[in-house]
């Protein structure tokens, strides 16, 4: 998971070189996956301390990969303050909510809450910058909401609408905030972009201060740091730190170079889909009318609001 913002592209946008269809599907890829691999880790570990080691590992990958490229790594305490921010939002909050929620819902319905995050960056960018909100992107977040409320139908009322599952809202609830405080961290890494600090950078020091606060309140809550020995853990956790947090970064960060954030920010549509075809799969995940409809409403909602970021100038 990192920073989408949707940004200007040209009218006539050059067709995508052999290289960009090899960074978009290996984006989708690593992303659409990494969902299951979440569920991996979870049911022994607390989530926080999941998160914790997963973020030890990859803050140390960025961090080589930031000094390799001789990124800048030296700022001034004010700055450091905002990649503190970065870290609560981005890459300790959001995970942990998210891990929590993944202990009540399928792998590939937290991945369908969290391709709402361009609907909440445009609501946030309204609320927090005063960017205006057009009637397009009004009408996507509202076919968002209704997709993701279709699909999380099935979960929340039970089998054979027995009742109210109160697990699987607070797992839809938990989700949500995750996705929120995502949004809050593109928030200020906007912020930082506009102040010309380097993403790379941001992110290096900001998966740095996550992981403190990770361990600072995985300790304040008394648990153990201990991790589970298996291979299907350990596996997990070496792909979503290595594969999803800087393999796919680095080449969400190419694609972005290359196409530009307009076309880019397409792969949010896309790995919904490869994360529910991995629930289908692993996880027994059921296609109902309900399931169906509502990811055609996400997904179509998606499109609204990048089509209009895109068609900015």
């Amino acid at each position: 998971m990192t920073t989408l913002a949707p940004g200007a592209a040209l009218r006539d946008d050059p067709a995508l070189s052999p290289l960009d269809m090899g960074l978009y599907g290996l984006t989708v890829l690593a992303w659409g996956f990494s969902w299951y691999a979440l569920k991996l880790q979870l049911g022994v570990v607390p989530p926080e301390v999941s998160v914790f080691w997963r973020f030890v590992l990859a803050s140390a990958i960025m961090m080589g990969w930031a000094m390799a490229r001789g990124a800048r790594l030296s700022f001034p305490l004010r700055t450091h303050l905002r990649f503190a921010g970065l870290g609560l939002f981005l890459f300790s909050t959001n995970f942990t909510l998210f891990y929590y929620g993944g202990q009540y819902v399928p792998s590939g319905l937290l991945s369908v809450v969290f391709s709402l995050a361009s609907v909440f960056n445009m609501i946030l960018g309204f609320a927090i910058f005063g960017q205006r909100i057009s009637r397009r992107v009004m009408l996507g977040a509202l076919l968002g909401f209704a997709g993701v409320a279709l699909l999380f139908r099935p979960q929340i009322m039970g089998a054979a609408d027995s009742g109210l599952d109160a697990t699987a809202l607070l797992g839809l609830g938990l989700c949500v905030a995750g996705t929120l405080s995502f949004c809050l961290g593109n928030m200020v890494s906007t912020a930082n972009q506009k102040s010309g600090i380097p993403l790379v950078s941001a992110s290096a020091w900001g998966m740095v201060y996550g992981t403190v606060l990770l361990g600072l309140f995985a300790a304040f809550r008394g648990a153990s740091f201990a991790i589970e020995w298996t291979p299907t853990y350990l596996g997990a956790m070496v792909y979503l730190a290595v594969i999803a947090s800087v393999v796919a970064f680095a080449s969400y960060l190419t694609l972005l170079a290359r196409i530009g954030s307009a076309r880019a920010g397409y792969s949010t549509v896309m790995f919904p889909v490869v994360a529910l075809l991995v629930s289908t799969v692993l996880e027994s995940f059921h296609w109902g009318p309900d399931a169906i409809a509502g990811l055609v409403c996400v997904l179509a909602g998606n499109l609204l609001v990048l089509r209009s970021g895109r068609a900015r100038s």
